[in-house]
């Protein structure tokens, strides 16, 4: 599994932290940050679907395929 490093502000690592450990939802920073992704890729694919933004099979965004230019080129 790929390794990626991620800045975030300390209230929201203080926030994800409480969702962590024994008491928590979670099991480790790792879990929470995949299962956060996780949900907003959903979400986002949801509201791609609702405004017919969605590639045919792949169910990801236009946006997500190769033929999205991602940049700031215009």
């Amino acid at each position: 599994m790929p390794k990626i490093s991620v800045e975030i502000p300390g209230e929201l690592l203080d926030d994800l932290d409480g969702h962590v450990g024994d008491d928590g939802k979670f099991v480790n920073r790792s879990d929470a940050v995949r299962a956060s992704i996780r949900k907003t890729l959903d979400v986002l694919d949801e509201i791609d679907a609702r405004h017919d933004r969605l590639d045919d099979e792949s169910g990801r965004g236009v946006a997500d395929s190769d033929e999205s230019t991602g940049g700031d080129d215009e």
